[in-house]
């Protein structure tokens, strides 16, 4: 019974160890998976240095920090204009 808890302990403790090294690039992957939203939403030049900020470790994730504190994007989004402006 004892070995039983030992090992798990053991494997618990490698798994976690194993995640918090592949943290930083499951980040990564999920900036590059969202580059191309951010650039409709944005523009080219500040969808990719939203997108490129996010998917370099701990500076994205202290960026999407600071927007949540702050609650709005550091890089706002392009401005639209209304269907009245357009004349529709």
């Amino acid at each position: 019974m004892a070995r039983t808890s030992h090992l798990a302990r053991y494997t618990q403790g490698k798994l976690t160890r194993r995640l918090t090294r592949a943290i930083p690039y499951i980040g990564t992957v999920i900036a590059v998976a969202t580059i191309g939203s951010a650039i409709r939403r944005k523009g080219w030049i500040r969808g990719a240095l939203h997108a490129g900020l996010d998917a370099i470790p701990y500076v994205g994730g202290a960026k999407t920090m600071a927007e949540v504190a702050r609650g709005r994007d550091f890089l706002s989004d392009r401005i639209r204009p209304s269907p009245t402006e357009n004349g529709r």
